[in-house]
């Protein structure tokens, strides 16, 4: 097949799902058995790792940093056969290092993905190692188009801008979750409040992208003088909301940082 999924988790599912839009084989993997019911759901092939390792021309690594070393050293000899793609996004583990664990001399993408990309949403980092064609780069990117926007940065900036896109979906949920927990506290059903916050955050990040305007701008353009707005900002401020989100990013690289070593 064309792509495997070694681990088949939040992400990986999240990606796999992405490529079935695609007309293109794959097949899903993992150790648990889960993801058969992927592999239905998705009308796509199951196997074994091992399989997998075997039979794919693109593989995804979808496995925690910390179980990577142990899975490609089962994989080590199988993989030396053919020398597939490996697409790898295992945060804090450099292309290197993946090169390394995999026996060497294998062509790698690494990317940071985040779970939007099962809905065509998705904000996925990308760099490439030198065997990495562009030919084959180019027919990833079109396979994969499906799962939103694509954007190539250089590798040192991995651990950083992935706290913001990969970990990011999941402050942004609290968010969400936050606004409707205070509009139902104020009597508005709950199922009103949280389809009210979540298309009002998706409005105002498009407005961000559109715009090109600075944030502090468009929340100065909400902001009337004594109004509601503007007393519901100096709330989040008297609870360092900028400075407790600024921390939560912070600790996302350092524990990024952590688990490459």
């Amino acid at each position: 097949m064309k792509y495997g999924f070694i681990g088949c988790g939040n992400m990986g599912g999240a990606l796999a799902k992405a490529l079935s839009k695609k007309t293109v084989d794959f097949a899903v993997s993992d150790r648990s058995g889960k993801a058969i019911a992927l592999a239905a759901e998705l009308a796509c092939g199951y196997g074994s790792p091992q399989e997998i390792a075997g039979s794919c021309e693109r593989i995804f690594l979808g496995v925690k940093p910390q179980m990577m070393a142990g899975v490609l050293e089962n994989l080590k000899s199988i993989l030396a056969e053919k020398k597939p793609l490996l697409i790898t996004m295992a945060a804090g583990l450099t292309m290197e290092r993946i090169d390394a664990l995999a026996g060497g001399g294998f062509p790698i993408i690494r990317i940071m993905p985040n779970t939007p990309v099962s809905v065509g949403s998705g904000l996925v980092l990308y760099c490439a190692n030198e065997l990495v064609c562009q030919e084959e780069l180019d027919s990833f990117l079109e396979d994969m188009a499906w799962a939103g926007r694509f954007d190539r940065i250089e590798e040192r900036l991995f651990d950083a801008a992935g706290t913001v896109t990969g970990c990011g979906p999941a402050y942004v949920y609290m968010f969400i979750e936050a606004m409707a927990d205070g509009a139902v506290a104020c009597g508005v059903p709950r199922a009103q409040a949280m389809e009210y916050a979540a298309a009002t955050l998706a409005g105002a990040a498009q407005m961000v992208l559109a715009s090109g305007g600075h944030p502090g701008a468009l929340k100065d353009a909400v902001c009337s003088p004594g109004g509601s707005t503007i007393a519901g900002v100096k709330a989040l401020e008297d609870h360092a909301f900028r400075s407790a989100v600024m921390n939560c990013v912070i600790a996302a690289y350092q524990r990024n940082q952590e688990l490459g070593k």
